[in-house]
């Protein structure tokens, strides 16, 4: 419910800016916005306004009229905001303001190609799909986001794995400049050579503690089709052994193949009542529809066939992006993510299955639910790539030396009187995974901001980086808007 200051604050900035970029309930614009989340639970948010900006001048005004204590309503404090790009991230909160203003950036959707080809302005409203359309005709691409409907914004900020990160570098360390509205509205330019350095390497991996990021220009590189599968196959305590075994020997730092990228994992079908192991494999540099050398161990494990998930075979960016969607519709389930870190060794991945075994009873009576958990590689090319600036960011991996699993718990379940058995059952799952990997000596601190859930401590596992991060923040938003006004995401700890 929005209290009289912020219906004040709704109604400075629809004379800001004209009824056409400020929806209020009951508008048809109002709806639209609340419909177009990912997850029901970011969708039950209710905003006293969305504000929809046109432009970084648009963005800049906006800026200035939240902040301004006036605005409020004499000394009033001024409201809560939000800042929202692909509205993906699926806990309520993260991109929406509840009772407060929420600024919804996908009017800045374009996406412009430098003269050479050799960058991409891409605004921060835009979802991945829409630059993969225009970068596929041209033999282009860039290390972006996995799936249809990814925002370019939540995705970039928060690190980015890609499909093309092994060879190109996370997603963050392909952006050569950030344009960036600051708390009083002051509009930068953060690149690597600039004055404002620090906040390029801040924001890459820092999120939304610093500003409103409107765009993005992206190196890009040459691509054509990529080499796919989803393979999934029984769940027998002898498949998952030689699935730990094999994903093991492919994930291991003198094996890897800088041109792959695949996840692994299990899923609980609770109206089947049964459990199967999926693997999806990506080639970023195939020959043809020729199997890649690489993935046939992983390929030779048993499986139901190609008519269960998707054959081999080549396919555009953007088709493999539309064909993942599928998997995860908008509004179509409840949704979470949680995460944890390991080196993933073959006794560590089948204790991870062990885990996921004992958690299944938390949820097999959960209505509609899909127990779905995969660890996916990071390996040492993405924190130590020096092509494309590889460590130098805020993530605080630049020392590992070994290839890292990330642990993704992403499950779908139907009905909200659940939502509380899911959460805990994932604190579980990660407090179980965290528990074997201790035990065996492979755990990592660090946590990937995109899979997290609203519960873990994010910016602390960069650890000496988050220090940093805190003298960023001190420079350029002194005031602490992004932390303290601005509700969502994962903030950084306290200088205290």
């Amino acid at each position: 419910m929005a209290d009289s200051k912020t219906i004040h604050q709704c109604e400075a900035l629809t004379t800001l800016l004209g009824t056409e970029k400020v929806f209020l309930p009951g508008s048809e614009g109002y709806t639209k916005s609340v419909s177009s989340y990912f997850s029901p639970q970011a969708a039950a948010v209710q905003p006293a306004c969305f504000v929809a900006p046109k432009t970084t001048g648009d963005v800049s005004a906006v800026a200035k009229s939240l902040t301004s204590r006036s605005s409020g309503g004499g000394d009033a404090e001024p409201v809560s905001f939000a800042v929202r790009g692909g509205g993906h991230e699926w806990f309520a909160g993260a991109n929406s303001a509840p009772g407060g203003v929420t600024i919804d950036l996908r009017g800045l959707d374009a996406v412009e190609l430098s003269d050479d080809k050799s960058s991409a302005t891409v605004g921060a409203g835009a979802t991945w799909d829409t630059v993969y359309r225009v970068l596929d005709p041209l033999g282009l691409s860039v290390a972006g986001g996995q799936i249809e409907g990814v925002g370019v914004g939540g995705l970039t900020l928060g690190g980015g794995l890609s499909f093309f990160g092994p060879r190109e570098g996370w997603t963050c360390d392909q952006v050569i400049r950030f344009d960036v509205v600051l708390a009083d509205g002051s509009v930068v330019q953060a690149d690597e050579e600039g004055a404002n350095a620090d906040l390029w390497w801040g924001l890459r991996g820092g999120s939304n503690n610093f500003g409103i990021v409107t765009s993005f220009t992206f190196r890009t590189f040459e691509q054509g089709q990529l080499w796919s599968t989803l393979s999934v196959g029984p769940a027998t305590e002898a498949d998952v052994d030689n699935q730990s075994r094999v994903f093991a020997q492919l994930m291991d730092v003198e094996n890897y193949d800088i041109n792959a990228y695949f996840l692994t994992g299990w899923s609980y079908v609770g109206e089947r009542g049964m459990t199967v192991t999926t693997s999806q494999m990506v080639h970023t540099r195939p020959s043809g529809d020729e199997v890649p050398e690489f993935y046939k161990p992983a390929l030779a494990l048993a499986n139901f066939g190609p008519n269960v998930g998707f054959p081999p075979g080549v396919a555009s960016m953007s088709a493999i992006a539309n064909r993942a969607k599928a998997f995860r519709p908008p509004l179509a389930s409840r949704y979470l993510s949680a995460t944890t870190t390991f080196v993933p060794t073959e006794p560590m991945i089948r204790g991870i299955y062990d885990a996921f075994r004992a958690s299944i009873d938390k949820v097999a009576q959960v209505k509609g639910v899909h127990w779905s958990i995969c660890i996916e590689p990071i390996p040492p090319t993405l924190y130590n790539n020096n092509k494309n600036n590889g460590g130098n960011n805020a993530l605080g991996l630049a020392t590992r030396t070994e290839t890292l699993g990330t642990l993704v718990i992403s499950p779908s379940w139907a009905d909200a009187a659940d939502d509380e058995t899911v959460y805990d059952a994932a604190r579980f799952l990660v407090a179980e995974v965290e528990k074997k990997a201790k035990e065996l000596g492979v755990y990592d601190p660090f946590l990937y901001f995109n899979y997290a859930a609203p519960w873990q401590e994010v910016i602390e596992s960069y650890g000496e980086e988050s220090v940093k991060l805190q003298a960023l923040r001190k420079r350029v938003d002194p005031g602490m808007v992004f932390t303290h006004q601005v509700k969502g995401g994962f903030k950084i700890p306290s200088s205290e």
